[in-house]
């Protein structure tokens, strides 16, 4: 396994000091935004791929400090039903496609989308019950008239550059837990895969280690980040919460630091049920820790995984 980052944890660096920090922390790989709610702050596609110049020293950049792109973010609701949002996402995404089939990267992480509940609708709706029956009619159509229909086309355009799209399960997206995921890969096809990501799992008691036996293969990035639940607060108004991340006292969930969510036994188990699945890759640290400065979060997360990540080839069982 390789120990990596999430860029946008530099989001005060440009490209060459990201990739300057990433590697004096000991870090090997590296996750830049291309695109989409990540945004570009050290990696514009469309720009890239319009100077050859700038693209190698770019691709340069990451290499002399010893670091390896291990996929592009670009998430964002490529499914909007305002059309001017959507087609901004999907130019970005693309492009990314574009810009790692040239360079050789072989996985873009990103999300589902979210369609509205009509084709006259001007804002996403994220449906999580069946009745009132139109509930029920409304998620059926979004997947049969939207969702599918997107990623048929789209999947075709990645098998076609040599590219997965890792999906990160995300509430408020239509792949949001286990169950939608295999869903629309079954529909789709193994393009379709998954960047797993525990902080967005236990808060909605979705047990990762489980969901991580149940994707198996499907696994092809992996998002370090933790959360944790205030049990206080659920117990009066449920987990769901749409207040600001800000509102830390008064929320059902926060994210946290690995190891500020769950101790080293989860994160031990972690790795080892990713292992056993077959998952030998990398694990990204992403910060969004809002008790913690970013270099505080992510100089305590790489410390904690380093002693939680797996390194080594198991070989032979020469004991038995």
């Amino acid at each position: 396994m390789k120990l990596g980052v999430m860029a946008n944890v530099f989001g005060d660096k440009n490209w060459e000091d990201a990739c300057k920090a990433a590697s004096q922390a000991g870090l090997k790989t590296i996750e830049p935004g291309s695109g989409g709610f990540v945004g570009k702050i050290h990696c514009n596609p469309q720009e890239l791929l319009k100077d050859k110049n700038a693209l190698d020293k770019w691709v340069k950049t990451a290499k002399d400090n010893e670091l390896e792109i291990s996929a592009f973010a670009c998430h964002g609701n490529m499914l909007h039903p305002d059309k001017k949002i959507a087609q901004e996402h999907i130019d970005d995404f693309e492009a990314t496609i574009e810009l790692a089939s040239k360079i050789g990267v072989k996985i873009i992480n990103g999300f589902a989308g979210c369609p509205g509940g009509s084709e006259d609708a001007k804002e996403p709706n994220w449906i999580t019950c069946p009745w009132p029956t139109y509930f029920i009619e409304m998620v059926n159509w979004q997947w049969e008239k939207k969702v599918i229909p997107f990623w048929s086309e789209m999947a075709k355009k990645l098998k076609k550059a040599g590219i997965v799209v890792a999906l990160e399960m995300h509430p408020g997206d239509v792949v949001y837990n286990t169950e939608a995921l295999l869903k629309l890969r079954e529909a789709v096809g193994e393009q379709i895969c998954c960047n797993f990501d525990p902080s967005h799992l236990f808060w909605q008691g979705i047990d990762p280690i489980t969901s991580i036996k149940c994707l198996g293969k499907a696994i092809v990035h992996v998002h370090a980040k933790d959360s944790r639940v205030d049990e206080n607060v659920v117990r009066f108004r449920g987990v769901n919460d749409w207040k600001h991340y800000s509102e830390i006292a008064k929320r059902a969930w926060t994210f946290r630091t690995v190891g500020y969510g769950h101790s080293y036994e989860f994160w031990n188990e972690f790795v080892s049920a990713l292992r056993l699945v077959g998952y030998d890759g990398v694990i990204s640290i992403e910060h969004e820790d809002p008790l913690m400065s970013a270099t505080e979060g992510l100089n305590k997360a790489i410390s904690f995984l380093k002693g939680v990540l797996l390194y080594e080839n198991v070989g032979e069982m020469w004991w038995a």
